[in-house]
């Protein structure tokens, strides 16, 4: 069976997606097609028609998605008391209040994190990669940060004002920050829901397993980073809640859409369900 996996041009979704790609486990009968895309690009393709039959999301997206896709238990970017990261000009007031800010897209779960810290600024929609040129620039006040930029911000002498996994980790008593997830489409029937997901899993075991020649693979998505870079942004996000997302991973997701709703931002309450 054909599946076409959408997921972003980014070193840690490379990595989990590497035994695919070079067909190093055995595929039980599918043949993986690779949609590469920026996150947001991922999220409005999953919103407007559903196309891809398993793809990559935002956790904020995925509530608008629930009816159609249901989320795998392994592949998710989890920061542990890390997550995207608000950068501005050294010695800029910490204060967001009213203030410009370069938002990577409006249905990431950057924003919606960032809306439940302050509601009060002014989105700037901008390419994930662009933000820390805005930044820099003074095209913007803030830039929210993520992927690699994470932790190559310094390199434009910007400075971090907060970092919102952190945040979250106070703010819930411990919950780690979901942030994105893979998400397999519910129509494709019941024999393709109980097995493509393991298969996954299994690419992303392999790749653990076979930590350098994967790494090697992922840095072709890293934009020029560095070796060590490149090994510190993957072990950032693919731990062990990638392998599966477990009782915290799972509280952590659920957490993150009833205070979305909650708070006004997302317009009705989920209740998260899984495949494995």
């Amino acid at each position: 069976m054909n599946i076409r996996f959408g997921h972003s041009p980014d070193p840690d979704d490379a990595f989990m997606f590497y035994a695919f790609a070079e067909e190093k486990i055995p595929m039980r009968g599918y043949k993986v097609g690779h949609v590469i895309e920026d996150i947001e690009s991922l999220n409005q393709r999953a919103l407007k028609n559903a196309e891809l039959e398993v793809t990559a999301v935002s956790c904020h997206a995925y509530a608008y998605l629930a009816d159609k896709y249901a989320v795998m238990r392994s592949g998710a970017s989890i920061g542990d008391k890390y997550g995207p990261i608000l950068v501005a000009k050294k010695q800029t007031p910490a204060s967001i209040k009213n203030k410009r800010i370069a938002i990577p897209g409006k249905l990431t779960t950057a924003y919606l994190v960032l809306r439940l810290f302050e509601k009060k600024f002014t989105p700037v929609f901008t390419p994930f990669d662009k933000i820390l040129e805005a930044v820099d620039s003074g095209a913007v006040d803030f830039g929210l940060v993520i992927h690699e930029g994470q932790i190559t911000y310094k390199q434009f002498d910007l400075e971090k004002i907060l970092d919102l996994g952190a945040w979250w980790h106070k703010t819930t008593n411990g919950l780690p920050l979901p942030l994105g997830v893979d998400v397999i489409r519910r129509d494709l029937g019941s024999e393709v829901l109980a097995t493509f997901p393991g298969l996954f899993k299994e690419s992303i075991q392999y790749a653990l397993a076979n930590r350098r020649p994967a790494l090697q693979y992922a840095i072709r998505y890293g934009r020029g980073i560095s070796e060590e870079l490149n090994d510190r942004f993957v072990g950032m996000y693919v731990n062990d809640y990638t392998v599966d997302l477990g009782p915290k991973g799972e509280a952590g997701f659920q957490r993150l859409l009833d205070e979305g709703f909650r708070a006004g931002i997302l317009p009705k309450k989920i209740t998260l369900d899984f495949v494995s």
